[in-house]
């Protein structure tokens, strides 16, 4: 499962829709279903968010712990299923952060693991994995959001906007600004 979430097929997405109330009516195994269709993506966001990848995995875990115990909060009108699984990786991110404040050291390696089979082929393709992951870290915290959620996990803009609460104006100016200090460090560290 190599494609981004946003180039899935519309029956695969009536699929997912009908899990959702299957998963919100009690059926654990409709809920699992969902998860095995969601985790990759949801993991790759993480990812990219969190210092390696024994925390992604852990926070991974919680989102879809956290899915679980507030699926009846989710309204299948307001987002789609994987944006509202966004957000809710989003803040535990967050929470992660806050939880650990004192004990994470500013580690700036950020090695990726051998097994990549989490980040889609078109990103291994177009960049420098660890010298993306390292650029990421000069820019702000909404910055990355927007950069990962656009080009790694491949949602459109509107989506974006929804989970991060902004205007879509809003969302593609800080993508604009991203990009272009991105592209500056990626530039000096090609000249060095």
């Amino acid at each position: 499962m190599n494609t981004t979430y946003a180039n899935r097929s519309i029956e695969m997405l009536a699929k997912e829709k009908h899990l959702v109330h299957q998963a919100k009516s009690g059926d654990a195994n409709a809920f699992a279903q969902l998860y095995d269709i969601c985790v990759e993506h949801v993991y790759r966001y993480i990812y990219f968010r969190v210092a390696n990848d024994i925390v992604a995995e852990s926070v991974t875990v919680r989102v879809f712990f956290k899915a679980w115990e507030q699926l009846d909060r989710y309204q299948a009108f307001g987002s789609s299923f994987i944006v509202w699984l966004y957000s809710i990786a989003r803040n535990q991110v967050i929470a992660y952060y806050h939880t650990h404040k004192k004990s994470i050291e500013q580690d700036n390696s950020f090695a990726l693991p051998a097994d990549s089979r989490y980040l889609g082929e078109e990103v291994q393709d177009m960049f420098d994995l660890q010298a993306m992951r390292d650029g990421l870290q000069f820019l702000t915290e909404e910055e990355q959001q927007i950069l990962i959620l656009k080009f790694v996990v491949g949602l459109p803009t509107k989506n974006i906007a929804q989970i991060m609460t902004k205007r879509e104006d809003d969302i593609l100016v800080s993508q604009i600004c991203a990009l272009q200090t991105l592209a500056r460090y990626l530039k000096e560290k090609a000249l060095i």
